[in-house]
């Protein structure tokens, strides 16, 4: 039976790695302190009846939900909201791709959209690590009209910043003699036997081994124990002569590389992140004793797939300043020896 570990990191972890969740599944979300915006846009209205009428794109518009009624919530994933809402409404001139994008707000964020009947179209919760909403890829059609509620997580509210615009997908291609992560496609209670890491087995986790210039991986989300899932990678990479390992990386979607330390399950942690994509590299530096062990980590930024769905997958890349064979996957009690 897969285990999956949620690390503790919230408490004190030995060495200097920070509070980043390395699991699969989401836990209780931390306090994060917010920048604070100035309103200075049009103010949304508070219902569905009053809601303000605007014309695509709207780029950086900005208002408050603050002194707000709570008039509407909808689960993705979590429900019970008692934030104060407001209310925006536009009609596409023509079918269309859009992305309706709350990142740079003040608090934490949930916004949700409704057709002309009020049926929901789109719902988000959490799709940046600061816990700001996307609603990405979202089809609209032609003549209707649309409601954009912006609401918040429990009892949030606070500045928003929106920005509604077309949607621009990110496509990577993997490029020519890269190694291939070649993990199974993912499904619902999918088991992450293939480099799932600690998240797989805390003692015996399968790590993958990245030992190639160029690498390609697939990650994504599923549903798996009544809840929303990611895929993590988990990675041992050999450092170089130089002592100096360089990764950059690519992805579909945000997504995080971690360097990991201590390596033990029990107490690991991220020693840095960089977050690359969607389709804008990130370079992450890691520096060590030649020939030493590297514990590295790929995974999305959140819990939850974009466009709702149950099972989603994206592609990412990586371009290191290393050579050698393909990868393989491995378990820990069998490359362990290979590194010491």
């Amino acid at each position: 039976m897969r285990k999956l570990l949620v690390f503790a990191l919230m408490l004190t972890i030995a060495g200097s790695a920070m509070a980043f969740d390395l699991g699969n599944q989401a836990g209780d979300k931390p306090v994060i302190s917010y920048p604070q915006n100035v309103p200075g846009g049009r103010q949304g209205g508070d219902t569905i009846l009053d809601a303000v009428a605007v014309t695509l794109p709207v780029v950086n518009g900005t208002g408050t939900t603050a002194g707000y009624t709570d008039d509407y919530d909808e689960v993705c994933p979590y429900t019970n909201s008692t934030s104060p809402d407001v209310v925006y409404t536009f009609t596409p001139g023509a079918d269309a791709a859009i992305n309706v994008d709350l990142f740079g707000s003040a608090y934490d964020t949930k916004c949700y959209m409704y057709d002309e009947n009020l049926a929901l179209v789109a719902c988000n919760d959490d799709f940046y690590s600061d816990y700001t909403s996307l609603l990405e890829n979202v089809p609209v059609v032609g003549g209707v009209q649309y409601f954009v509620v912006i609401d918040g997580y429990g009892g949030d509210f606070g500045d928003y910043l929106i920005n509604i615009t077309e949607f621009e997908p990110c496509a990577l291609e993997c490029p020519a003699g890269a190694a291939i992560e070649g993990e199974p496609a993912l499904a619902n209670d999918y088991v992450d036997n293939h480099n799932g890491g600690c998240n797989t087995d805390p003692v015996n986790g399968p790590f993958g081994i990245i030992d190639t210039e160029l690498y390609c991986g697939t990650t994504g989300f599923f549903l798996a124990n009544g809840g929303n899932s990611r895929d993590t990678d988990w990675f041992l990479i050999e450092m170089p002569a130089s002592g100096v390992l360089e990764i950059t990386g690519d992805a579909e979607l945000a997504t995080y590389m971690f360097e990991l330390g201590p390596q033990d399950c029990n107490t690991a942690g991220v020693i840095q992140n960089v977050i690359m994509g969607p389709c804008l590299e990130a370079t992450i530096v890691i520096t060590g004793a030649p020939g030493s062990t590297v514990w590295f980590w790929v995974g999305p930024t959140v819990f939850a797939s974009p466009d709702g769905s149950d099972v989603f997958e994206y592609d990412y890349t990586l371009l290191t300043n290393l050579a050698g064979v393909a990868t393989e996957d491995h378990s820990w009690t069998d490359v362990k020896s290979l590194f010491n």
